[in-house]
């Protein structure tokens, strides 16, 4: 495999928004432009998520108000899915609902019980603007949701309520990133 081939290979890992930052709870712009500047981002966006061992990231996480997310995830055959999807639309959530531990790299080091369908599947672009459909199953069917989830401003927490969501928020308060 030539090194250029692999995802985030050129990219450069940028900083983190964390929790707390309105850019998080703000809905993403579409994106027009399907020119360098965002194959670029979609290359920071896999080298940021492979350098904090994530399993997907949206550009809202670095800084980026745009309708753009990339992922290398596993669903749970094991199967290994890599890709990005730029102006993501959730078009199916369907199958049983699942409670799973669910974390998010803008809350590093937490988690929480989160229900998702098993079920997704996601239409947009590519980065050269042609048409994509992601199907995921399983633990994949939930980064789907997640990552689109990020797209619309909302994050895993703000699926949560009562005592799951009270100890998320006192764990928040209490991170050393939240200082």
């Amino acid at each position: 495999m030539r090194h250029s081939s692999i995802p985030g290979a050129h990219g450069r890992v940028r900083p983190l928004t964390l929790h707390g930052d309105p850019l998080l709870h703000s809905p993403c712009a579409e994106v027009t432009d399907f020119g360098p500047e965002l194959a670029r981002l979609v290359e920071d966006l896999f080298a940021t998520m492979y350098a904090v061992q994530g399993v997907g990231l949206a550009a809202n996480q670095v800084g980026e108000r745009l309708r753009v997310f990339v992922y290398d995830c596993p669903d749970d055959e094991d199967v290994r899915h890599v890709g990005h999807v730029v102006n993501p639309r959730l078009t199916e959530a369907d199958g049983v609902v699942i409670r799973g531990p669910e974390g998010c790299l803008s809350l590093p080091g937490l988690e929480a019980g989160t229900e998702r369908h098993d079920h997704a599947v996601v239409e947009g672009f590519t980065v050269t603007g042609e048409p994509v459909t992601v199907h995921g199953t399983g633990f994949f069917a939930r980064c789907l949701q997640h990552e689109c989830d990020h797209m619309e401003g909302r994050i895993f927490a703000d699926h949560l309520t009562g005592w799951r969501r009270r100890r998320l928020m006192r764990q928040v308060a209490r991170a050393s990133w939240n200082a």
